[in-house]
């Protein structure tokens, strides 16, 4: 892939680099590195280290001045499913990031294009290039925009399965459960469905890559429906 092709990612960022060849570091994983036997340190693994401090700063700084109320301990729960691998790499797959990937074949293979692991990185590198390139305010601006919009769905999201339990529990004075309905597809690239249940009343299904983000899905469709009024009884 040439430097050319990212600029249609640029274009959808808003950003256009001015030194391409940063976006080109941040979106070249390890195994197209060695693959291509390019020179040491040129994936994007220092700019994933460097993007990680400033989406952390940025972050911070976020949430503690849109909840002066917030203490330490919640900013920090709260930071924490923000900026999780999971979210960051649904992050990336909303700007199609991992068509972009310059990947090995053997990566590319097995479903790394895919992966919430590499995506994450990968989104991670990109912030960090946009920071070398145009300085923190336009790193910032990336991460307000793409990754921190959105804040009450994805605490929902991220948080269902604790919100559900509590709801059961108080509320119902239930036990909340999962379990697993199908697992499907080869090693590199499962999808498992999985059933959450409110005692022995189902309540709703949820797919995911893996079983815990499955649950995930299940808790948050569940909580839905919770919230439409559906009591389940």
């Amino acid at each position: 892939m040439k430097q050319k092709d990212f600029k249609g990612l640029q274009n959808d960022i808003g950003y256009r680099f001015n030194k391409e060849n940063l976006v080109t570091q941040a979106l070249t994983h390890s195994s197209y590195a060695h693959e291509k036997n390019l020179k040491d340190l040129m994936d994007n693994e220092r700019l994933e280290f460097l993007g990680d401090a400033v989406l952390e700063l940025v972050s911070s700084e976020f949430l503690y001045q849109a909840h002066p109320e917030m203490n330490e301990g919640k900013m920090t729960k709260l930071r924490a499913s923000l900026v999780c691998e999971q979210s960051l790499a649904d992050c990336a797959r909303q700007l199609k990031l991992g068509s972009y990937l310059r990947l090995g074949n053997g990566e590319d293979m097995t479903g790394g294009r895919e992966r919430d692991s590499i995506l994450s990185d990968a989104l991670e590198a990109l912030i960090g290039a946009m920071y070398l390139d145009g300085g923190f305010t336009s790193a910032k601006e990336f991460v307000l925009k793409f990754v921190l919009n959105d804040i009450e769905h994805k605490k929902l999201f991220y948080d269902s399965k604790t919100i559900l339990q509590e709801l059961i529990q108080n509320k119902y004075k239930k036990s909340l459960h999962y379990e697993p309905v199908s697992e499907e597809g080869p090693d590199h690239n499962k999808k498992f469905t999985v059933q959450a249940y409110m005692n022995d009343t189902p309540l709703m299904q949820g797919v995911g890559r893996t079983k815990k983000s499955a649950e995930q899905n299940a808790a948050y469709q569940s909580l839905l429906q919770f919230e439409a009024g559906n009591n389940f009884e």
